[in-house]
């Protein structure tokens, strides 16, 4: 070998020797030492430069500074010692971080001598380094960690030692497990770090240590750079902590000796990114290249990358590279590749071996998506003829014995995560707690309640909840809110910015991240503590049995559902809430279904076919589909041409089908780019394919309601009257022409999403590339089609894309509710609410659609319309009738004049009757098609039906409007005659149509029947009236419909009936017991109170009282404590109760108790009681009187009477009787020793409940005995209640007012949560007055604060029933954190929430609701009438999305589009819309002329315009509201003009009862009614009368000429009238001579005394006296005093007792 020696040496053109001191003075360099960059280097600069030259040991000669990428710098020398050891320093620095650049010794004489020289210093200084790593600092910094953790777990293992509850014990054991395992982690990767860094050695030493393999391989040639980087890279391995690293000579050995390997390693091992390096650095994967393959292409961009970024400098430059899809010319020179599933099998396709390819490695094969199970199909046969080739199967979740036994039992290898311990709870939702509001499902409620109790209760951390859908996503960012939190949104459809927001910190506030199933695997968010798993997804779907492709929600995986568990544990200790049980989880599947069970296998079936097998079925899957699957996707590629049938039934490719396989994409999308090349419109096939792909992603609709309202209507400039796909190619047509810098701008200008524009972009230039490259076809590179101008490409396009997706086809049913049927099922389907054919207001009879989507409802989207014709000439033909099909089309037939009420009540509560009827009628004509639909604002009923049963179902829906329209006419209030008593006491009228008294009933005979099917509900409404209507002859008048809440809560009950006379009641009773509806129906007469007097108490307070049934026998048990029975014994011996003496004892049988005998019988225990605790200090229990048998007590009813009766005389007059106090005496059981009563009394009248209550303490009732006494409870109960969602704003509020009251310490609150979410509060104490005291804060929190004001006309309210009303709505609640109630039958609204937001969210109410009543008065709308459909389009067009052009022509107004209902709100003048709508009159009239309408009608009363309009019921007519007004108040003044009938001319018809509660108010409808009943009694004057007491409102039947007067007691003044006469009754007395004693009261005091020796007059005053006996002395009232034996009077009874004696000898 040539050496390099110091004898001189003669250079080349010189005479010098190189050591000579003549070469020496020239300086002329002979070694150069370049400085080159390595990626860790800084920008050279002389300073830099001088600083390291200062630390050499020789000067360079001409050092120099260079400006390049590669070579930064360069140290010259003469001398070969010189450089030598110059080169040594610089490694020596490098190594030390002296600098980063790269020394490279550039010789002009290059000699082997010098480089082994050189390599032999360097080895020496390398070995230096290594040798201290093994055990230097770094090492040390691990192992003292290691130290820790060890003694960790050993103070772990001391206190399980100990004693320790089951809980914290296995919270214990938990702890040391995940300790252990990270211990065991560590010592593992210290271990391997030290083997890593002998294998460096081992080759520096040449040593030969190892046995089959090495972990590095560095080849021949000794690269210093190469090994540094290594080593740093080793470095940084141990550091970052990665459990794989541990794992690196097992997991290689397992490699080496097997020919596939599954690797399961869980998530954040670190598995994707290093085992590629493991590979590539030991070089066993041999000479071909290593694939490792994704899912997705991003996912393999972004680990090339990082692979690059990780081992850079540890291979050659080109030795890791990501190739791109959609093409079948791969270049196969780097080491390490990444690329799709599918770009492998497009590569397959063409190189059957994979030739190049030495090592597959499979990553996230837990996807299990279509392209990666064809992958393992396809290499397993390939492993049978390349025993070179190596597979490696990567997940973190997959099913590993499933895959192992696939492939020939191969071994598997799993590598634990590195995870932080997770804490599972489990905490499933009730059921029915929330309902769907709209499209958002109730799980979604359920998490963000969950979430918000996590931020309220949990400590510091980041909270990740999973949900299914942007949609949802969106709706729940809304919801949330919390002061300390920011809520943020991550799904597919965010801009990058917008996503990276989950990354940024917010100081002072908690991250709460709403995500779809994109952060379960793609994203490792820093931070997360706490995730939330609704346990659902979104997942779409192929339904072999239809034929469509479904996005249906579903349940997760239990492998997804651990993956985003352990998104909690990925930094630090976390928290899993799981919304669902322990054993929904362990019902869940383990591992997510492979996606070839779950999509179309047209791709599969082509590319199986393409490798020549001819029978599918017969194809080695790893999970084989189902048949019918395989057969579905046979028939559509058959359909598409792309699969001929052969004579022997297997199938073949055609000259298509080879086409599409090359293609590689979906074989819709393939037809649908070679159709449009053939038809010379390459360009628009190839963006039609992509914008198809991404349809769902390309209109950007977030953030706020009114951001989603703008984004709606700068879509409409876009969208095209063809459909979705004609839409989305004339976005990217427009797109495609922005400049390349103002893209994004653009984008954000019209709402589209930048990303997806990209994307399509991108996926168009691969499909051009692959075009071109495998099927040599070069597309032109402009358009012939153009979206505002219509010609024959539109009608090509249409054809194109029906023969693509010609089995989803739906014809239009004629119903909007149907919407449209599906071909091949026959389903009815919506048009989902984004489709483009909806701003045209046109629905197409014949559509194409891509996808069905299933989330609440199912809806198609990326729908297209084309023509019949095009149907017609399909070829093949398609599989369904379509003739048939169009020839079922649903006729539509409009019913009109009908008044609001009249429809609603054909509606029904809830649609439930309209439902009901259509259900009948389907079932009837065997057409679930047919449909009904009320448009109360039109007053009209839709019908839909075929032709041929349209008339049929025409009949019976006019048969069931007027049968409701016959109990509207009939219906009837019934009205208490007198304020003060009950509907059950008082006479009652039933006021009706007409404003007439329809019945009086004075007899208080029962006119109501309740009705109690034995088969529950389930009973026809309308025919079992129409029965009691046969029964009864028509009389029904009101129908109360059971609701089975409250007070109407009785099993079984239906409702009651009330009837025109109690005859007809009577006669409704005799179908008790008459089988009905398969069952049988029990009729009894009503006890409820159904008055229309009556009404709900805002507020109650309840009392107890009770009486004794059973006889004291005079015995009674004292209990006490046995202490203190001889000190009580002794206290109360020989003690007087009740006038007797008791006699008491202890008791024999019960220590604590004393026998007390001798007690009166009439003395009740609470008397008792209190005598016997008034003698004694001792403390008493309890007291008790032993009872006899139960004696015979008054009737229920009339016990509830005499109770009333006595209450009345306390209760305000002004009130009815019935709103002030309910009595409710209760049946008692044979067994019970009391007869028990509640009073309800109205919470506000609680002072007037005292007293009537004091007032009945004691007494006794009527019929009762002496000994019967009531005894009032002295503990007196309420409640407040207020739904779920009030308890949710109110609940700290309530919380800290419920504390305040429990500190008063005067009476009990008691919170109670319901099962239906709603919270009840109930008050108890001993007095009224500290119940309402309670009960009036609870209230005014709970009850919620009524909006009032007095432009808040129910006109104005009716709004809220809008689309914008309940915004409105949501809006506020939002921002102000308050609930707003409202509720449609009063047309209330309440704002519950704390005082301050109240005020603030009801100021808000009120000028956000007049403001859209306002809005709503200036509307011009864009569809309807004689409009063109795409007039909104037009506007749009022409003054832009925000309508700013319309502003300059319109100055001073403000205007917003509503695009879901075609019209233009306007804030301005009418002046102004006046404007605006003749500016758009003359944008429709570009069409076509309009045509206007004539002038409303004139009042038919005051013959003026209609102001404020009202039309009746009966006929509706319409007059102005004050008209009709002043119509019943001139009734009500002259007490004439019954009945009220239409003044319009002819009509005469009564204007109903709903008119007259609609029109009037209250306390009007009283006054009505009092003019009625005045009325009817003076035209009724020989049959009824009123009470003669002045003022009173009673009335009375009068007596028939030949009947004998009956007493009338006036249950109003309680005064007693003579029905005959009419004078105060008179009984013993005939009318006459009544009369007369009222004429000369003497006259029949003589007619009595005539023939009585007994009766004289007093001799002074003439009154008249009657002695029954005793002495003859006799004291008249005028103070004489009389002798009555000869009636002599005298001053003094001495007097005249002197006189008896002296005179008659005796006093007697």
């Amino acid at each position: 070998m040539q050496k390099r020696v110091s004898c001189p040496v003669t250079q080349s053109g010189y005479g010098f020797h190189r050591n000579s001191l003549e070469f020496s003075k020239r300086k002329i360099p002979n070694f150069t030492i370049q400085l080159r960059a390595t990626p860790m280097n800084w920008k050279l600069n002389w300073q830099h430069l001088n600083n390291l030259i200062a630390k050499l040991p020789f000067t360079p000669e001409n050092p120099s500074v260079v400006d390049s990428s590669f070579i930064v710098g360069t140290l010259s020398y003469v001398e070969w010692y010189q450089t030598l050891e110059v080169m040594v320093k610089l490694w020596e620095l490098r190594l030390s971080g002296g600098h980063c650049c790269n020394p490279i010794l550039k010789a002009k004489v290059e000699l082997p001598s010098d480089r082994e020289e050189l390599n032999e210093r360097l080895k020496g200084v390398f070995l230096e380094k290594l040798n201290r790593l093994i055990n230097g600092v770094l090492v040390q910094t691990w192992q003292k960690k290691l130290g820790f953790v060890i003694d960790e777990i050993e103070k772990l293992s001391t206190l399980l030692k100990k004693p320790n509850r089951v809980g914290v014990y296995q919270e214990l054991w938990k702890k040391k497990k995940g300790i252990e395992g990270e211990r065991d982690l560590m010592s593992l990767r210290i271990d391997e770090f030290k083997n890593g860094i002998k294998c460096i050695i081992d080759y520096l030493e040449d040593s030969k240590n190892y046995e089959d393999f090495k972990v590095f391989d560095f080849g021949e040639v000794i690269d210093w750079n190469r090994i540094h980087f290594i080593m740093m890279r080793e470095c940084r391995r141990l550091d970052d902590g990665l459990p794989i690293y541990g794992f690196r000579q097992q997991i290689l050995q397992q490699i080496l000796s097997q020919q596939v390997t599954v690797l399961v390693g869980e998530t954040g091992s670190g598995k994707s990114t290093q085992l590629v390096q493991f590979l590539a650095d030991s070089g066993i994967a041999g000479n071909g290249s290593i694939v490792c393959t994704q899912p997705r292409k991003l996912a393999a961009n972004s680990l090339a990358n990082r692979v690059r970024e990780e081992s850079q400098e540890c291979y050659d430059d080109c030795s890791i590279s990501c190739n791109p899809p959609h093409s079948s010319c791969q270049q196969f020179d780097s080491k390490v590749i990444f690329m799709t599933d599918h770009c492998l099998l497009q590569h397959y396709m063409g190189d059957k071996t994979l030739s190049n390819i030495s090592c597959i490695i499979v990553d996230e094969a837990h996807e299990r998506s279509l392209n990666t199970d064809l992958l393992l199909a396809l290499i397993k046969k390939l492993l049978h003829q390349r025993f070179d080739l190596r597979l490696i199967i990567m997940s973190a979740t997959v099913d590993a014995n499933q895959l192992a036994g696939y492939f020939f039992g191969c071994g598997t290898f799993h590598v634990a995560g590195r995870t932080f311990p997770v804490d599972i709870k489990y905490v499933p939702c009730e059921d029915d707690a929330h309902h769907a509001v709209g499209a958002i499902a109730s799980y979604v409620h359920d998490v963000i309640k969950l979430v918000t109790e996590i931020d309220r209760t949990e400590g510091a951390g980041a909270i990740l909840a999973f949900l299914t859908s942007q949609s949802e996503v969106e709706w729940a960012c809304e919801q949330f809110k919390a002061p300390l939190a920011i809520a943020l949104p991550l799904h597919g459809k965010l801009s990058y910015d917008d996503q990276n927001r989950v990354f940024l910190s917010y100081p002072g506030k908690r991250k709460v991240i709403f995500t779809t199933n994109l952060a379960e695997t793609s994203l490792t968010i820093p931070g997360v503590k706490y995730v939330v798993d609704s346990g659902m997804v979104k997942e779409s779907r192929f339904e072999p049995g239809s034929g469509m492709n479904v996005l249906r929600i579903c349940s997760v995986s239990q492998s997804s559902a651990n993956q985003r568990a352990g998104r909690a544990g990925r930094t630090e200790p976390g928290k899993c809430f799981r919304l669902y049980s322990q054993s929904d989880f362990e019902d869940m599947p383990r591992h997510q279904e492979p996606e070839i069970r779950k999509v179309h296998l047209g791709v599969a079936v082509l590319r199986i076919l393409a490798l020549g097998i001819k029978n599918v079925q017969d194809f080695d899957f790893v999970d084989a589909p189902s048949p019918k699957a395989i057969e579905m996707a046979t028939r559509n590629l058959v359909q598409l041409g792309a699969v001929t049938q052969r004579d022997d039934a297997s199938y073949e490719l055609t000259a298509e089908g080879l086409k599409l396989v090359k293609l590689g994409i979906e074989p819709r999308l393939g037809k649908m780019i070679l159709s449009c090349i053939d038809q010379r419109l390459g360009k628009e096939g190839v963006v039609l394919a992509a914008v198809m792909a991404n349809s769902s992603s390309i209109f950007c609709r977030v953030g706020s309601e009114g951001d989603k309202l703008k984004s709606d209507c700068r879509k409409v400039q876009f969208c095209h009257p063809s459909g979705d796909l004609f839409t989305l190619l004339s976005v990217y047509r427009e797109w495609e022409i922005v400049p390349r810098e103002k893209k994004n701008s653009w984008c954000w200008d019209n709402s589209i999403n930048a990303k997806s524009m990209r994307r399509c972009h991108e996926t168009v230039l691969e499909m051009e590339a692959c075009l071109q490259n495998d099927l040599n076809m070069i597309l032109a590179s402009y358009w012939r089609w153009h979206p505002q101008v219509h010609n024959k490409c539109d009608e090509v396009l249409q054809s194109i894309i029906l023969s693509s997706l010609s089995e989803n086809v739906a014809v239009y049913s004629g119903y909007d509710q149907l919407g449209y049927e599906i071909a091949l099922t026959g389903k009815c389907v919506q048009l989902h609410p984004s489709c483009s054919l909806l701003n045209f207001g046109q629905r197409p009879r014949w559509v194409v659609f891509g996808d069905v989507l299933a989330s609440a409802n199912e809806y198609l989207v990326c729908v297209t319309a084309f023509e019949f014709s095009s149907l017609v000439s399909l070829t093949p033909a398609p599989s369904f009738d379509f003739l048939k099909m169009d020839a079922q089309k649903l006729e539509k037939k409009v019913l009109t004049g009908f008044g609001v009420v009249l429809l609603k009540r054909f509606c029904g509560k809830s649609n439930s009757s309209i439902n009901n009827l259509v259900s009948r009628i389907r079932t009837s004509y065997k057409d679930e098609r047919i449909g009904i639909q009320v448009n109360v604002d039109e007053n009209e009923v839709l019908l839909y039906a075929s032709s041929r049963d349209m008339e049929s179902v025409t009949f019976q829906v006019n048969d069931a409007l007027e049968y409701e329209s016959k109990l509207l006419r009939n219906e009837c209030l019934e009205k208490c005659l007198f304020n003060g008593g009950s509907a059950a006491s008082a006479s009652v009228a039933l006021f009706g149509a007409g404003a007439v008294i329809k019945h009086l009933e004075l007899e208080k005979r029962c006119l109501t029947v309740d009705i109690f099917p034995s088969n529950g509900n389930a009973i026809d409404d309308k025919e079992l009236l129409m029965c009691l209507e046969r029964a009864t002859s028509g009389n029904i008048c009101m129908v109360h419909k059971y609701s089975g809440m409250g007070q109407d809560k009785e099993e079984n009950k239906w409702g009651t009936v009330k009837f025109l006379t109690p005859d007809a009641a009577e006669q409704a009773t005799f179908l008790n017991k008459v089988e009905f509806n398969g069952g049988f129906l029990k009729m009894v007469p009503s006890r409820s109170i159904h008055s229309s007097d009556q009404k709900m108490f805002r507020s109650v307070l309840k009392a107890k009282v009770s009486w004794p049934r059973r006889y004291s026998k005079g015995v009674g048990f004292l209990r006490c404590d046995p202490m203190d029975v001889p000190l009580i014994l002794d206290d109360i011996s020989d003690l007087m109760i009740g006038g007797n003496v008791i006699r008491c004892e202890a008791s024999d049988k019960n220590p604590n108790n004393i026998v007390i005998a001798r007690l009166d019988r009439d003395i009740a225990e609470t008397e008792i009681l209190e005598v016997l605790r008034a003698t004694t200090n001792r403390r008493i229990l309890d007291f008790f009187l032993v009872r006899g048998d139960s004696v015979g007590n008054p009737p229920i009813a009339t016990c509830e009477e005499a109770l009333r009766k006595e209450i009345s005389p306390f209760m305000p007059k002004k009130v009815p009787f019935v709103n002030s106090v309910r009595v409710q005496v209760f049946q008692p059981k044979l067994t019970e020793y009391f007869a028990k009563a509640a009073i309800i009394f109205d919470g506000s009248l609680h002072l007037e409940a005292a007293k009537a209550l004091e007032q009945i303490d004691g007494m006794v009732l009527p019929g009762c005995l002496p000994w019967q006494k009531i005894r009032c409870e002295r503990l007196f109960h309420s409640s407040v209640s207020c739904p779920g969602a009030v308890y949710h704003v109110i609940r700290n509020q309530l919380d800290s007012l419920l504390a305040s009251l429990r500190r008063r310490k005067v009476g009990k609150c008691e919170l109670q949560r319901n099962d239906n979410g709603s919270c009840t509060v109930r008050i108890s104490a001993t007095a009224t007055r500290v119940v309402a005291d309670l009960r009036r804060p609870l209230e005014q929190l709970m009850k919620g604060k009524i909006v009032d004001h007095v432009d808040i006309t129910p006109k104005v309210v009716q709004l809220l029933f809008s689309r914008e009303g309940s915004n409105i709505m949501r809006t506020i609640q939002r921002e102000t954190g308050t609930y707003i109630y409202f509720d449609k039958h009063s047309l209330l609204v309440s704002i519950f929430g704390s005082l301050d937001n109240v005020d603030k969210a009801q100021q808000r109410f009120i000028d956000s609701l007049l403001a859209l009543h306002e809005n709503k008065q200036l509307e011009v709308h864009l569809r309807g009438g004689l409009l063109p459909h795409d007039l909104m389009k037009r506007v749009v067009q022409t003054f832009g999305p925000d309508l700013s052009a319309l502003k300059e022509k319109v100055p001073g107004a403000e205007f917003s589009l509503n695009t879901k209902r075609h019209c233009i709100y306007i804030n301005g003048t009418k002046d102004m819309k006046q404007s605006v709508e003749d500016i758009i009159s003359e944008i429709a009239q570009r069409s076509f002329p309009t045509q206007t309408t004539g002038d409303d009608a004139d009042c038919p009363v005051c013959l003026c315009e209609l102001e404020d309009p009202y039309k009746l019921e009966a006929c509706c007519h319409v007059f102005c509201r004050t008209c009709l007004l002043e119509q019943c108040e001139s009734a009500i003044k002259s007490r004439e003009g019954f009945p009220m009938c239409c003044l319009h001319q002819g009509c005469a018809e009564p204007i109903l009862l709903a008119d007259l509660k609609s029109l009037l108010s209250i306390e009007k409808l009283e006054e009505l009614f009092r003019a009625s009943l005045g009325a009817f009694v003076a035209a009724n004057g020989s049959t009824y009368r009123f009470c003669p007491s002045p003022d009173c409102p009673s009335v009375y039947r009068i007596a028939d000429p030949d009947m004998v007067g009956a007493p009338f007691a006036c249950g109003a003044c309680y005064v007693e009238t003579c029905t005959s006469c009419h004078l105060e009754y008179h009984p013993y007395l005939s009318c006459e001579t009544y009369q007369k004693v009222k004429d000369d009261p003497d006259c029949s005091l003589e007619e009595w005394s005539k023939g009585k020796d007994n009766v004289k007059k007093c001799p002074v005053c003439r009154f008249t006296i009657e002695k029954v006996d005793g002495c003859n002395h006799i004291e008249c009232k005028c103070g004489k005093h009389v002798c009555w034996v000869c009636l002599l009077f005298f001053d003094t009874s001495d007097n005249c007792y002197d006189h008896l004696r002296s005179v008659h000898r005796s006093i007697t």
